[in-house]
């Protein structure tokens, strides 16, 4: 049996873990990663890829925690995508430079005299006519329009890019399938039999978003509690290039539809459509769902043609630390339990700030360098959107 002892070992990997482990080498820690499927493979390739900057956190005109929290967060990945970050993301496909936010009619006297004060400055700008992306350009289109300072990321190339700086660390291996001892709440070893494999380690994070329900009993962690938060997210593949990446916004303090455009592998675009369509969907079957987001886009978006547009649904929950009523947390999470760091990002924008909360609860010791032994493991793949399978 090979012994391998590791200052961390990061379970999931998702941009957050993987984020993490990129963050973690680089501060000297010895740190592996270990992921039960494909990388990306839950919450972060069902993202729409936004880096929120935190404005449609704000539509009651009131600045938020969240929207303070996650204001600095498109700098840090803009820097990233520049070459001059905390992380190498230079080979992500940035889809679109900003995001926007339009109303069918007038965003009304308090939202605008709102977006133009100085805790707005930099974040949100309205646009001319003469500037408006092309969907917005036909003459049919009455409403305002904002420029937000928010990234949208072609998703896969961002696993990608996290991925391959640390190649040499990351595994596919199930958590729930090893033998692990504790002792006072401090995990010893986790043994994989199968793989003659023992793996000693200073601290195990826990970045598996809903999977994170088995690995805390498989712990016997009672703290921290997790909730899911569920979506029914639409599907939209058609011929149209037509680039779409907003927020659509009424007069709740949640946008009635935000879309966002990624591309097909067989030429096409998908519409990805989230928002108030996807919370309020939940009791709708799937092709409910499609008939109400078809009416609301053809009220939204009357003179874009979807007759002979594809369409498909599918759930998925937001995995988070519990709040009262369910409501959406204020920023990113860490917990330590003993030497399990319990960890969620709450969004995909704000894993930078998870690596900052959770950097700090680590110990470096004297580990193993030679990790040639964990070849015996395989690899995972990286996840494959959903619109690539489903239509």
């Amino acid at each position: 049996m090979n012994t391998l002892k590791l200052d961390l070992i990061i379970v999931g990997g998702g941009v957050a873990g993987l984020w993490l482990l990129n963050r973690a080498v680089k501060d000297g820690l010895n740190a592996i990663l270990l992921e039960k499927d494909t990388l990306g493979g839950g919450q972060t390739i069902r993202a729409q890829g936004i880096i929120h900057g935190g404005t449609k956190y704000a539509l009651n005109g009131v600045l938020t925690q969240a929207s303070n929290t996650i204001k600095e967060m498109p700098q840090r990945w803009r820097d990233c995508l520049n070459g001059n970050g905390e992380v190498d993301l230079t080979s992500v496909e940035v889809l679109s430079e900003a995001h926007y936010m339009w109303s069918k009619g007038s965003l009304g006297s308090r939202m605008t005299t709102f977006f133009a004060t100085k805790a707005f400055r930099g974040r949100v700008e309205e646009v001319s006519k003469s500037d408006r992306p092309k969907v917005f350009s036909n003459s049919k289109f009455k409403g305002s329009l904002y420029r937000l300072n928010e990234l949208v990321l072609n998703v896969p190339t961002v696993i990608d890019a996290l991925r391959a700086p640390v190649e040499d660390r990351i595994f596919k291996a199930d958590l729930n399938q090893a033998e692990i001892q504790i002792h006072d709440q401090q995990i010893q070893s986790i043994t994989f039999k199968k793989h003659d494999l023992t793996l000693e380690t200073a601290q195990l994070v826990v970045t598996s978003g809903e999977g994170y329900e088995s690995i805390a009993s498989q712990l016997s962690l009672e703290q921290p509690e997790m909730q899911k938060r569920p979506l029914h997210m639409v599907m939209v593949k058609h011929d149209h290039n037509l680039p779409t990446f907003a927020h659509c916004i009424g007069t709740g303090s949640k946008p009635v539809a935000t879309i966002t455009t990624h591309p097909c592998s067989d030429g096409k675009q998908v519409w990805y459509l989230g928002g108030d369509v996807a919370e309020t969907g939940l009791d709708r079957s799937p092709s409910e769902q499609i008939q109400f987001a078809k009416k609301a886009i053809s009220d939204l978006l009357p003179w874009v043609d979807l007759s002979d547009a594809q369409w498909s649904t599918f759930h998925v929950n937001r995995a988070e630390p519990k709040q009262s009523s369910l409501s959406r947390p204020d920023s990113a999470f860490a917990q330590k339990v003993g030497n399990c760091i319990v960890a969620w990002p709450t969004k995909l924008a704000l894993s930078p700030d998870l690596a900052d909360q959770v950097l700090p609860l680590c110990d470096k010791v004297p580990s193993d360098t030679d990790l040639s032994p964990l070849k015996v493991l395989p690899k995972p793949e990286t996840a494959q959107p959903l619109w690539e399978s489903e239509f």
